[in-house]
């Protein structure tokens, strides 16, 4: 057994088992034929250890035995790999990743010392590897057009000759380049540089093989080769297609055009060919030119015009999108410069087409509807969450911003996302996991190539015994060498699926629509242009307009960037909404309100969603605006339409009593619910105007939150009452809702209409307990009225017996004798909306059982009941309809108004409800779907009314919205009214002149119907 002895064979063989080796005894075997002893020599035990460091050891193993076997000194070789660390490094690692390079070193023993020494440790520059290649086929690299020749290197005298030396050649640099990748003395960018950079070098070198060739040929042109794809973007695999365009110009003095591009087609052919022959080295890569204008149909080569005619006039968005990453790499280097020149500024115009951004999201979706369904999961490039994700999501970006943004011009992925990420178009977070995740799938697919220097991009089958070896070499390859097979598995699922939640996130991205429709021009503002187009856009103040948006984009911050890339795209948005000025102005104080906030901007960015919303918002209502600018964090609820929808009641009462909690005294307390209530009132009107729920949602969110307030401030108050006492109050308390308050009918500018009921505790005198319900009342209206940020809740009274005379708050005894004995019919009528809502439940439960009697009266209202309130109606209408107010269009006591369509559901529950269930109920469309259910009103009158109610409720909760105040009319001003209208989703053709006149006709048309069925119907007309 040569230098083992037989006896230690055993003992050895596990020894090497243990160390990585499959087979001990096989790897005892090869040892032995490659003279290492794994007994003996230290340096031959360095030597073994670094085998078994290798991705696959056996393999390693192997390849390092067959390599001594053809070596013409293996004492030599092993000798080196002792003396050189960093030499034995490289060679085993290289052994144990690629097959295809064991065999080129097989096929050339010497080739081993390629890494050894200073210049296998070091990057070779693009122009050392191209004048190298060059003077290896005779051809001086200073010529415009290097010519290849006979050299003593080359030791050839034909073209095939030097086409394999240029091969060999190849691959002693890939091989030096797979040493240093393989022991971590290069980033796989920085690989991927190199390739390219080589790649280029090699197509030089073989046109000037080409030129000596067809030296005919070469005499009639100038032939220009533009690197598309992975290699013009430097970023190439070791296995791939170079993608290439050629530019052919007639040579000087040549005058015959169509000759010279004859000419240039063989010369490009020829020079396609010598990198995709295979002889004895294999083929290195095929020359792809496919990408060229009209593709494989298309002529191999044009003239620098017949280019630029086609992109001009019949390019595909995907042409574009390709030449994104274009760059001259070989040939006439003036001609592809030139190319560049004409070709750049049509490249970084492509986003303007119309459909561009759709049809760049709709060639991914097709390149991943071809992808085999047995690899989707495997692939590392075209699947999901693969290479293709990122690098469509970055090219997307790059052509949208990139026009009017030079920095995002780069060829590289990782450059273009270093730049995007500079100028605030990505987040740093999202880039930076891009660009890790790409160097990962990079590297995962570089492995793969090395293996066999073939091309795939396919994650081997772990589920067969081959493939899961494969995985395994991987693994250990990329670092994994715990569990090589389950860590990579779970690698590589979790970057794809990073991969594609970002991919989505930003290639998705509906901003990038709505930059790419914007005219190149107007893509970034500029001082000279902004005046112009904010006029036009209808800015009535174009000179504050302007210094709005210098504040927002000035300067070099990354807020600043970012808001030059959003505004362009706001404006539009902006001037489509009623006040674009004023919108302008509410952003800017939002944004400088917001300062630094992080997550802010990269909001607006990420989910233009939220920017279009918050630019209607704002250019839309006032009272929007102030309610934004007192917590202009609540912009985030604008992210998804389910933060705007009506939160539950538990949970709003949760929150109230989680702030009562946390503060010790009554103001701060009340003070916190009241910020709650703010927010919901924001989070309504938000939903609200952007159509997210309708006017009856409107008044269950504002009634809802309106007695969740008035509740804990009630439990402050006599808290407070309390404490000053000394003691537990002598009376429960119960608040009464009334009014559109009672009917979940409340709009923004409501009072709450209000009864307080107390009733004394068991042996309480009751003056002492009125006493302690009046100073609880007092401090409740104090609490809610305080002066602070958020708007104030009044509770108004005056529907309590005896109006305004009466006293502001009665024992549950004195209230059952009133009605018992002076309560009128409007009493009656106003205690149909009558609902507890805060303060003691049990107390609020006996009084409803009080009231419903008289507002439900047996066998109905009397016919003097009936004259007593058409009376009262007819005299609201003529006393209380403010002076000077068109009746046609005011929404409370107008004609058709809301007054009308209540009054008859009033009248028609004050005559049913005793026998009709359902009527017993505070809603008013709620009464009129039950009359007209059981025939007390015909439905299609009932339905004229609804429709009445529910307009002239938007309307009035509308003016509120816009104006910031309180309006019970439509506005007779043309400018507040084609406001109101444009809020209310009425538009013209006009851009929104004739919205206002819209809005006139169809409210005047509406309640002319209403109010001439609450005549009939109210009246028995």
């Amino acid at each position: 057994m040569g230098v083992v002895a037989h006896e230690t064979f055993q003992r050895t063989a596990g020894s090497l088992a243990r160390r990585g080796f499959s087979d001990g005894s096989r790897a005892l075997r090869l040892l032995d034929e490659a003279g290492l002893d794994p007994e003996g020599d230290p340096g031959h035990l360095r030597i073994i250890a670094a085998l078994s460091a290798a991705a696959d050891p056996d393999l390693a193993l192997l390849g390092f035995a067959r390599l001594a076997e053809s070596d013409d000194s293996p004492a030599e070789l092993r000798a080196a790999l002792i003396d050189h660390p960093d030499l034995c490094a490289r060679l085993t690692k290289v052994l144990g990743a690629s097959s295809a390079l064991t065999d080129h070193l097989v096929r050339h023993p010497g080739d081993w010392r390629e890494l050894r020494g200073a210049d296998a440790a070091r990057a070779p520059s693009a122009e050392e590897l191209r004048s190298g290649l060059l003077h290896l086929v005779g051809a001086d690299p200073n010529d415009t057009a290097p010519t290849a020749a006979p050299t003593a290197a080359a030791d050839c005298t034909d073209p095939e000759g030097l086409a394999h030396t240029l091969r060999v050649a190849y691959r002693r640099r890939v091989l030096r380049l797979a040493g240093r990748d393989l022991t971590d003395r290069c980033t796989v960018d920085e690989a991927s540089a190199e390739l390219a950079d080589l790649a280029a070098a090699v197509l030089d070198a073989a046109l000037a093989i080409a030129r000596a060739e067809h030296a005919e040929d070469a005499a009639l042109c100038r032939l220009a080769v533009v690197g598309m794809g992975k290699c013009g973007g430097r970023e190439l695999n070791y296995v791939s297609d170079v993608d290439v365009v050629f530019v052919a110009e007639p040579a000087e003095g040549v005058e015959d055009a169509q000759a010279a591009q004859r000419a240039a087609a063989r010369l490009a052919a020829a020079l396609m060919r010598i990198p995709g022959e295979t002889d004895s080295e294999g083929t290195l890569w095929e020359v792809d030119a496919a990408l060229r204008p009209e593709g494989k149909s298309g002529p191999l080569t044009r003239p620098l015009a017949g280019h630029v005619a086609y992109y001009e006039r019949w390019a595909k968005t995907w042409e574009f999108q390709a030449l994104l990453k274009a760059r001259p790499i070989a040939g006439d280097a003036e001609l592809g410069a030139a190319y560049m020149d004409a070709i750049a500024p049509m490249v970084w115009q492509a986003a303007s087409r119309p459909n561009f951004v759709d049809d760049v999201q709709a060639m991914r979706r097709r390149v991943e509807a071809h992808i085999p369904a047995a690899e989707a999961d495997r692939q590392v490039k075209l699947g999901p969450g693969g290479l293709r994700d990122i690098e469509f999501s970055v090219q997307l970006l790059q052509l949208v911003h990139g026009r009017s943004d030079p920095t995002l011009r780069a060829g590289g992925t990782l450059a273009a996302l270093d730049a995007l990420s500079s100028g605030g178009y990505v987040g740093r977070e999202d880039a930076a996991g891009l660009s890790a995740a790409y160097r990962f799938l990079r590297r995962v697919e570089h492995l793969l190539q090395l293996s066999r220097l073939r091309r795939t991009h396919v994650l081997p089958d772990g589920a067969t015994p081959e493939g899961q070896e494969h995985v395994r070499s991987l693994g250990r390859a990329l670092g994994f060498t715990a569990n090589p097979v389950t860590d990579l598995t779970a690698a590589w699922r979790r970057v794809a699926g990073e991969v594609r939640r970002l991919h989505e996130k930003l290639f998705y991205r509906p901003l990038l629509n709505a930059v790419a429709r914007l005219p190149g021009a107007e893509a970034r503002l500029t001082a000279d242009q902004a005046r112009d187009r904010l006029v036009a856009l209808g800015f009535a103040d174009p000179s504050g307009a302007l210094r709005h948006l210098e504040s927002l984009t000035s300067g070099v911050t990354r807020r600043a960037a970012i808001q030059r890339t959003l505004l362009p795209v706001m404006l539009g948005w902006f001037s489509a909404a009623p006040s674009p000025d004023a919108g302008l102005l509410g952003f800017r104080q939002v944004s400088e309100a917001l300062g630094r906030t992080p997550w802010y901007l990269r909001l607006l960015r990420d989910d233009v969603r939220v920017a279009e919303r918050m630019a209607h918002l704002l250019g839309t209502s006032r009272y929007v605006t102030d309610l934004l600018l007192r917590a202009p964090e609540a912009v985030a609820i604008l992210d998804d339409d389910a933060d705007l929808v009506q939160r539950r009641n538990a949970e709003l009462a949760a929150e109230a009593d989680a702030a009562l909690r946390r503060h010790g005294d009554s103001e701060t307390a009340v003070t916190a619910v009241r910020a709650l209530r703010r927010r919901e009132l924001l989070r309504t009107a938000a939903a609200d105007l952007l159509e997210v729920t309708g006017i009856e949602g409107v008044g269950d969110a504002l009634t809802a939150v309106t007695a969740i307030t008035i509740d804990a401030a009630l439990r402050t108050a006599i808290a407070r009452v309390e404490r000053e006492r000394g003691g537990p109050l002598c009376t429960r308390i119960t608040v009464i809702a009334m009014g559109r308050f009672g009917g979940n009918e409340l709009s923004y500018a409501s009072d709450a209409d209000v009864m307080y009921v107390h009733d004394p505790v068991e042996g309480a005198e009751t003056g002492s307990a009125t006493e302690s319900a009046k100073a609880v009342v007092f401090e409740l209206q104090r609490l809610l009225e305080l002066p602070c940020a958020d708007p104030p809740l009044r509770l108004d009274a005056d529907l309590r017996p005896e109006g305004k005379n009466g006293p502001m708050v009665r024992t549950l005894d004195s209230y059952a004798a009133y009605y018992g004995r002076w309560s009128s019919t409007w009493e009656s009528q106003a205690l149909l909306r009558a609902v507890p809502v805060a303060g003691d439940p049990e107390l609020g439960a006996r009084f409803v059982r009080l009231i419903d009697p008289i507002r439900y009266p047996a066998g109905g209202i009397e016919d003097d009941g009936v004259r007593e309130i058409r009376k009262l109606k007819a005299r609201m209408e003529a006393e209380r309809l403010p002076r000077g107010a068109d009746p046609t269009l005011h929404t409370k006591l107008g004609r058709g108004g809301l007054s009308d369509v209540e009054w008859v559901a009033q009248l028609l529950q004050l005559r049913h409800a005793y026998e009709l269930p359902g009527l017993c109920t505070t809603g008013t469309l709620d009464a009129l779907d039950v009359a007209a259910a059981h025939g007390r009103i015909d439905p299609d009158d009932a339905a004229t009314l609804e429709v009445a109610w529910r307009l002239a409720a938007r309307v009035r909760g509308v003016v509120m919205l816009v104006r910031g105040k309180a309006g019970d009319s439509v506005p007779t001003s043309l400018q507040d009214r084609t406001a109101l209208a444009l809020a209310l989703g009425y538009r013209s053709e006009d851009d929104g002149e004739g919205a206002g006149e819209l809005l006139l006709q169809d409210y005047r048309q509406v309640t002319r119907r209403a109010r001439a069925v609450m005549e009939r119907v109210f009246y028995d007309d």
